[in-house]
């Protein structure tokens, strides 16, 4: 049974495992496949999506509108998100300028087929535009009813602080950052989930199975599957390959025991890992295949007690990565267009 949790000091529920769409519909996926996984999701409770303008250029929240379209507008929580270039890629189409995000939530509005987004979401912090000038570009959108809340990606915890503080003052709130988050990517926990906590902001995390390493299919010493993301150049191949060493691989199959012994899957595992931590309110996870989706799903109803967690630590927590400093140095230090 799907469990809704609520984001951030808000009153809005959201349900724990989030359909995500980047590197799937519009690009990897075929249009039927990938609207056959979104009704999967569906059936199996979920209620939230997440996508964002930038995957696979516009076209992933296009899929994700015409998969929505016919379901009750009200039981459903959609998110997306602004910052990334888009459309041609011209000067102005990218950041968080007051122009580019008056525009862009306009087109995303437009491509997902609704009139308001539940949760719109500044995709990276913008170097170069104010953030005064980002914070009121919110409340606007906030005002003239086109989104309902305002959330953050990757945000540090000093970016979070500040923001959070110019949002009272512009009269709304953010409720959530989306930052990577899975049991070998935990640098959010120093410093990051701290902060949040203390500001009434939730974390949706994504990359729960670290770009599928935590599925258990890449093993120690062999060749990655054919048609696997790592093989796949233009499908997240970069962001998994800092995984790709036997060590941790081979740490990953020690788990397996785990997992087998609550009758779940290592993915399933892995997700309920998630869930269980300090402050997160949700985990997004994406499909190619309805089946994924189903399986992924019952993630929600794992329990996993104090025994097992220590268990999971003593396998993987040496090969995770927890310096809090990645989450600066891994984001963008000048606009990207």
């Amino acid at each position: 049974m799907t469990e809704f949790r609520y984001l951030g000091d808000s009153g809005l529920k959201i349900s724990s495992l989030i359909f995500g769409n980047w590197l799937t519909h519009g690009s990897q996926v075929e249009n039927d496949a990938a609207i056959a996984s979104v009704h999967a999701a569906l059936d199996a409770g979920v209620t939230s999506f997440d996508t964002a303008d930038v995957y696979a250029n516009t076209k992933a929240e296009s899929v994700l509108g015409e998969a929505l379209r016919g379901q009750r507008r009200e039981s459903l929580e959609i998110f997306t998100k602004v910052y990334w270039p888009t459309g041609p890629k011209g000067h102005n189409d990218c950041g968080l300028s007051r122009k580019h995000i008056l525009e862009s939530i306009n087109g995303s509005l437009e491509r997902l087929d609704t009139d308001y987004v539940d949760l719109y979401q500044a995709h990276r912090y913008d170097t170069e535009t104010p953030l005064e000038e980002t914070i009121q570009a919110f409340a606007d959108v906030v005002s003239a009813g086109k989104a309902l809340y305002i959330g953050v990606s990757e945000w540090t915890a000093d970016q979070l602080r500040a923001g959070q503080e110019l949002a009272r003052q512009a009269g709304f709130r953010i409720i959530s950052n989306q930052p990577q988050y899975s049991m070998l990517w935990r640098v959010i926990e120093g410093e990051v989930v701290p902060a949040s906590k203390a500001l009434g902001i939730s974390q949706i995390v994504w990359s729960p199975l670290a770009q599928g390493v935590l599925t258990g299919k890449y093993l120690p010493g062999q060749q990655p599957p054919a048609g696997s993301r790592a093989t796949d150049e233009h499908g997240g191949a970069q962001t998994i390959a800092p995984f790709l060493h036997d060590d941790l691989l081979a740490a990953v199959q020690r788990l397996r025991p785990i997992a087998d012994d609550h009758g779940i899957t290592l993915a399933q595992l892995s997700l309920a890992w998630v869930l269980h931590r300090d402050g997160i309110a949700g985990a997004i996870i994406g499909a190619s295949r309805p089946e994924q989706v189903t399986s992924n799903v019952q993630a929600a109803e794992v329990e996993l007690d104090d025994a097992t967690l220590t268990a999971i630590d003593e396998v993987i927590l040496p090969f995770a990565e927890t310096d809090p400093a990645k989450t600066a140095e891994r984001a963008p230090k000048t606009r990207p267009c």
